[in-house]
């Protein structure tokens, strides 16, 4: 698969969930999170949401402090399911439960121990298709229907 993953400003954890999508086999591209030059978390999170909806990419990981900016920037993108996890079981169920798409880390949050664990849970779970009423109800309402 690939992933694109992203923060406002470098961090070393980036490189440790880079790292451990790439050692799973995944293909990785970094965007923003560069030492020199930060970018705003909603411009990072935005541009890799557009990649994933528009098929550029399969997946992205989205970062920022909390994680709760870019999660709501990601999410406003129509066809973004993106979840703020903290652990693994919260990004096994997101993958398993709402089919998520996206990603979302704290980076003030997180050991690189855990990061790593969430990462696992993630690329290891897929959409166990049970939940097609719910998802149906976020794109009616991302389309404006009811």
């Amino acid at each position: 698969m690939r992933f694109l993953v992203g923060a406002d400003e470098h961090d070393p954890l980036i490189d440790v969930i880079a790292g451990e999508l790439r050692a799973l086999g995944h293909d990785v591209i970094v965007v923003g999170a560069k030492p020199a030059a930060p970018t705003p978390w909603g411009n990072v999170a935005v541009e890799i949401a557009r990649a994933v909806a528009g098929g550029a990419a399969d997946q992205g990981v989205v970062c920022c402090y909390t994680g709760t900016g870019v999660s709501m920037a990601a999410n406003k993108v129509p066809g973004i399911r993106a979840a703020l996890c903290v652990d693994a079981e919260t990004a096994k169920g997101a993958r398993q439960w709402n089919d998520a798409n996206v990603l979302a880390l704290s980076l003030r949050l997180l050991s690189p121990t855990v990061a790593k664990e969430i990462v696992r849970a993630w690329t290891a779970t897929p959409y166990g298709g049970t939940e097609s009423i719910s998802l149906d109800a976020i794109s009616r309402a991302e389309s404006g229907m009811r």
